[in-house]
């Protein structure tokens, strides 16, 4: 299945549920319910955005890709992509935090009754659908290796965590009633909802962390230490004078720009002989594709460098 196909998927499975859970939520007057479901339909939208960007990047990638689009942003769409994965992750915080500020003011209001019957069957079904989708979606993504799919494999299983904690406080809510601890039922909807955002409101932070990071072009350790070895390899192979290493990652896409000092009194050379130290250059480095955006520049004036 593809990046495209499975993220369809995921989306009329979270509007489902979504729908299904503000109509129990209201129901039975539970508002953890309520935001469980607003909660997977900002995530639905978030994932609808997710998938234009996908197309967007995939078919920008294209060699036949034309239009008046591809030709606006000749550089790819790849910038979209930590865009929206710093956007979802800032909504769904924010969403959290108000859920929270909204939960303790209920708690300190005297509680909120609520119907647990519908919602203990709202929870079963939730769980067990989510965890499926947890489980497809990671199996899915060791062939895709998306970013869009592990962060919504990561949704689908804080969904199927959190979903659980709420059967447990329903459970227990159902079987206090008609019992002498009945005094404590209209606490445990609030209770658990604001149990659920102290949980949840961290977890998309490394996710907006790793955005902006992308967004500033802050550059990868990893990646610029890999790059920095394979070019004073070239440069002691070939024996150029030094080299300048420019590196970036844009969501998926990895930008690379290598500029190799030359003597200025080298002999010409065949354009074929700089283009076989090019394709060296672009195999030593791996990853080629269409989120490889590699550019390699020999020069004999270091200012072209700098």
């Amino acid at each position: 299945m593809s990046e495209q196909s499975l993220l369809r998927l995921s989306i009329a499975v979270t509007a489902l549920l979504a729908a299904f859970g503000i109509t129990v939520g209201l129901v039975s007057g539970s508002f953890a319910i309520v935001f469980d479901g607003f909660y997977s339909l900002t995530d639905a939208f978030m994932t609808i955005l997710a998938l234009l960007v996908s197309r967007l990047i995939v078919t920008s990638a294209e060699p036949t890709a034309k239009g008046k689009l591809i030709d606006r942003f000749s550089v790819g769409f790849w910038h979209l992509e930590p865009m929206v994965l710093g956007l979802n992750g800032t909504l769904l915080m924010g969403a959290a935090v108000y859920a929270f500020i909204s939960a303790v003011g209920s708690l300190l209001s005297g509680g909120r009754p609520i119907d647990f019957g519908p919602a203990v069957i709202f929870t079963i079904v939730t769980v067990t659908v989510s965890f499926a989708m947890w489980l497809f979606c990671r199996r899915a993504n060791r062939a895709l290796n998306s970013s869009f799919v592990a962060l919504d494999s990561q949704a689908w299983a804080m969904t199927a965590a959190l979903t659980s904690a709420l059967l447990v406080a329903f459970a227990v809510g159902h079987a206090i009633e008609g019992t002498e601890f009945e005094w404590l039922s209209p606490y445990i909807d609030p209770g658990a909802l604001a149990l659920i955002c102290l949980i949840i409101a961290p977890v998309p932070f490394s996710n907006v962390r790793q955005a902006v990071a992308d967004i500033l072009l802050v550059t990868p350790v990893e990646l610029k230490q890999h790059v920095d070895a394979v070019a004073e390899a070239i440069v002691e192979r070939h024996g150029f004078l030094s080299y300048r290493a420019y590196v970036a990652r844009v969501g998926r896409g990895r930008q690379i720009e290598l500029f190799f000092i030359a003597p200025s009194d080298w002999p010409p050379r065949h354009l074929s002989e700089w283009d076989a130290i090019r394709d060296e250059i672009g195999e030593a480095i791996g990853g080629e594709g269409p989120d490889r955006w590699l550019t390699i520049v020999f020069t004999g004036d270091p200012e072209w460098a700098d």
